[in-house]
């Protein structure tokens, strides 16, 4: 099992908060335009470093609120797998992907 066999129509613990990120994302994306525009632009390199922190800080922002819906949802709903044996896995499972995901953050 793995993220692709998650059901495309399954609620993802950052559903209820999905139009937050969305224009969270927006706001780093016309951040980043605005980093190119700089570069083209020619400004001062400490300046455009100043907005690639601003950028990577706004995107940790996202990924952490998003690991933490991950436990909040995903992996305490597997938790509560009825089925004993499935519960076990399932668990192992959805903690693995969150720890690979810090990982991935950490690098």
């Amino acid at each position: 099992m793995d993220a692709a066999d998650a059901a495309p129509h399954q609620q993802h613990g950052y559903s209820p908060n999905k139009e937050a990120y969305l224009l969270r994302l927006k706001r780093i994306e016309g951040q980043v335009r605005g980093i190119a525009r700089m570069v083209d632009e020619d400004k001062y390199c400490i300046d455009i470093l100043t907005q690639v922190a601003a950028v990577t800080k706004a995107l940790h922002a996202v990924s952490l609120g998003l690991v933490e819906e991950h436990i909040g949802h995903c992996v305490v709903g597997a938790a509560a797998e009825p089925d004993a044996a499935l519960r076990a896995e399932a668990i192992d499972f959805k903690v693995k992907e969150a720890t690979d995901a810090i990982g991935r953050l950490l690098r």
